[in-house]
């Protein structure tokens, strides 16, 4: 059996002063690029906004009016695996992070800053002004930033942390004109037996009652701020 993912990547440049970014790691070893795991222990979703954003002292920092960020993961912390489908809207303009990617997840509790932990490909146009991403990552996992301890601020970082404490995460997205951030939002965790082939998304065959109770009154309330609806899948094939 074999499981086949799309997987968008966006090589990006450029660097920028932040805390915990002293300068940019050149790691001997990094995550790889994986296929889906047959099994996962948790699942989160991120409804994020430009409200949320902080700067690296952690203060109040507005990103991009009017963008909106869907990030959807998927953890097996027994393997290490992390899924990700990732939806940007309303982000314009070039990325740019001192990381090896300006899309993370950070160890930052809601209205604090704090370092990146894993650093994700880039969502890219799909050609409707919507940007995408998707694939799985295994740890150990680096993001090219280093710590003032000296160490890259993904060395010992394990998802079992996250799924300890998910309030404690948050995923963000950086550009070129919103350095701080152009979306932000903390992970909130959905039942693993809510998530279909999408991180974080709905059984496809689902109806608006099943739904309800997979995420509850909080999440979907979210997801219709947002405008995004939570089924956003990664097309797997089995053969």
């Amino acid at each position: 059996m074999s499981k086949n993912h799309l997987i968008r990547t966006l090589t990006v440049g450029g660097a920028t002063a932040a805390a915990f970014t002293l300068f940019a790691a050149a790691p001997a070893s990094a995550e790889t690029q994986v296929q889906e795991p047959e099994t996962f222990t948790s699942a989160f979703t991120v409804m994020a906004s430009p409200d949320e954003v902080v700067n690296s002292d952690g203060v109040l920092t507005p990103g991009q009016p009017g963008a909106m960020g869907q990030f959807d993961f998927r953890i097996n912390s027994d393997e290490e695996i992390i899924c990700y489908d990732i939806t940007l809207t309303g982000v314009t303009g070039d990325y740019q992070s001192p990381a090896k990617t300006a899309t993370h997840i950070h160890e930052a509790a809601a209205g604090q800053s704090g370092p990146p932990r894993i650093a994700f490909p880039n969502p890219v146009d799909d050609g409707t002004g919507t940007r995408t991403s998707s694939g799985c990552l295994q740890g150990p996992f680096t993001t090219g930033v280093t710590s003032p301890a000296g160490s890259d601020t993904g060395e010992g970082f394990s998802l079992a942390q996250i799924e300890a404490n998910p309030a404690g995460f948050v995923g963000d997205a950086h550009t070129v004109e919103f350095v701080a951030g152009a979306v932000r939002g903390q992970l909130s965790q959905v039942p693993v037996g809510g998530v279909d082939t999408g991180a974080g998304g709905l059984a496809a065959t689902g109806t608006g009652s099943e739904v309800s109770g997979v995420l509850g009154a909080g999440a979907l309330a979210a997801a219709g701020a947002a405008g995004v609806v939570l089924l956003r899948r990664r097309r797997v094939e089995e053969s």
